[in-house]
């Protein structure tokens, strides 16, 4: 089963964290789109995800991997963290010294087998993407495809075990405060592994 088509998990047992519903998302990417005057084809074309994905991603009827998401805003200049938060403010003057984000209130979006919560979205002009991620996937065939973007990841486990399985055929199985560091255009998938068939909680960062 795809990333892509599976039920929301956010009511998931003692899932605690905010998720923001695909169609502030979707709305976020359009009026974006139209803002920057490119048609659903152009930004197809210049992403690599095809039309009728972002049409649904635009309209709400489905939700994406961060690969997909990332692709678009990628193209589109701004930053992925722009899309969980309409309100920030881009381009700012001054250059903060640092900025603090609470866990618990990490605005999140979830595609099903994971919910990803984009970190530090208020720092203007990120060269790395931190993410609270909880995983919920526990099999390889509840994936289309395996996840690609570019740059590298950096993955330390906060509660559970996942393992990482590459398209390569290699994998890495982690737990609690052990970490994995990978070339995340290398096909990759995180698993959970926690017992008792418990989601497992991943502080994952990228770089851009």
């Amino acid at each position: 089963m795809s990333a892509d088509h599976v039920p929301s998990a956010s009511n998931s047992p003692g899932h605690s964290h905010p998720l923001i519903d695909r169609t502030q998302v979707g709305a976020r990417l359009r009026a974006i789109r139209k803002s920057q005057k490119l048609t659903l084809k152009q930004l197809s074309e210049r992403s690599g995800v095809a039309l009728s994905t972002l049409s649904k991603m635009e309209l709400a009827q489905v939700s994406v991997s961060y690969e997909k998401l990332a692709a678009a805003a990628r193209v589109l200049g701004v930053d992925i963290a722009q899309l969980f938060n309409p309100d920030r403010e881009q381009g700012e003057a001054v250059q903060p010294t640092v900025v603090s984000t609470a866990l618990d209130s990490a605005a999140g979006y979830s595609t099903g087998n994971y919910d990803y919560h984009p970190m530090a979205g208020d720092f203007p002009g990120r060269s790395m993407a931190p993410m609270y991620v909880r995983v919920f996937a526990r099999e390889m065939s509840q994936f289309e495809d395996y996840i690609r973007h570019s740059g590298q990841e950096f993955a330390l486990v906060l509660s559970g075990r996942v393992r990482i399985q590459f398209e390569t055929g290699e994998s890495v199985s982690i737990g609690a405060r052990e970490t994995a560091y990978f070339n995340s255009g290398i096909g990759h998938i995180y698993l959970s592994e926690a017992e008792n068939g418990a989601d497992a909680e991943v502080m994952v960062v990228m770089s851009e």
